[in-house]
């Protein structure tokens, strides 16, 4: 009763280039992000996933088909599920983000001038969107929904879960929540395009009660953000990019916690 989780960001999007919102709209990767998910496809070659769960978001499916495609047979199932999407920015889709907007409007004076800036508190969200507690909500269900099951079966079973940078920094924090040992400063956010985090989770006691919900577990993180297999891909040039900014923003590695760096790098 022990499960293998993989979280597997997908590979660098079209928007990724762009500096827009871009949670549920639609972008397909980018040359570069296929290359990306070729290289994590080759990585994974050599790792039998039972299941492979992926968002239906374009970058993501790609980059989880990739990896599906360089299994050894026999295949693991391939499932689809909607609560692996982005955080939905909802009325600022599509449109460009700024850190400095103007300090003389409330947020609603920005939102009706078309203004979406950064948004700092986890209860904030734009028109129609989620915030970061509501992503959070869909993670737990998530969680129960992809995870929790493989738990009623006997031996290991180790699935991957293709998603996006900030829905998988969620989806590890509700996987620790189950954990009533677990640590809890640690932020999982800052994950490079492709990079992988695992995790294994078992009981803390043998059981098959599920009668009163999810048992306590006992959640081991054992890697952050690893991105290897981009070694050999020739990078872009940030410095030299018009682009660079968002890919800086979008592209991750600016905000993984010290901790689980340092953390990381005892464990590798």
């Amino acid at each position: 009763m022990t499960v293998v989780v993989t979280f597997v960001r997908h590979g660098e999007s079209e928007d990724n280039l762009k500096s827009i919102w871009a949670g549920w709209k639609d972008s397909p990767l980018s040359d570069h992000g296929r290359k990306q998910a070729a290289a994590a496809g080759e990585l994974f070659s050599t790792t039998k996933f039972d299941t492979i769960y992926a968002s239906p978001l374009l970058r993501a499916n790609a980059t989880a088909q990739a990896i599906h495609g360089r299994q050894q047979e026999p295949f693991p199932s391939f499932i689809v599920t909607p609560n692996l999407r982005e955080q939905h920015f909802g009325a600022a889709e599509g449109s460009p983000w700024t850190y400095t907007p103007p300090e003389d409007r409330s947020l609603d004076e920005l939102f009706a001038e078309g203004i979406y800036p950064v948004l700092y508190h986890r209860d904030e969200k734009f028109p129609a969107a989620e915030s970061l507690n509501d992503l959070a909500s869909r993670a737990e269900k998530a969680i129960m929904e992809c995870v929790v099951p493989h738990l009623r079966s006997e031996g290991i079973a180790h699935i991957a879960m293709v998603s996006h940078g900030l829905c998988i920094s969620e989806l590890v924090a509700a996987l620790l929540r189950l954990d009533p040992d677990s640590r809890r400063d640690v932020s999982y956010k800052g994950l490079l395009n492709t990079a992988w985090t695992r995790a294994t989770v078992s009981f803390k006691e043998v059981t098959t009660n599920f009668a009163e919900g999810v048992p306590p577990l006992d959640v081991q993180v054992t890697h952050v953000n690893v991105a290897d297999h981009l070694e050999d891909i020739v990078p872009f040039t940030l410095d030299a990019s018009e682009n660079s900014e968002a890919r800086k923003f979008f592209g991750g590695g600016g905000e993984v916690a010290e901790a689980a760096q340092s953390d990381e790098k005892q464990k590798l």
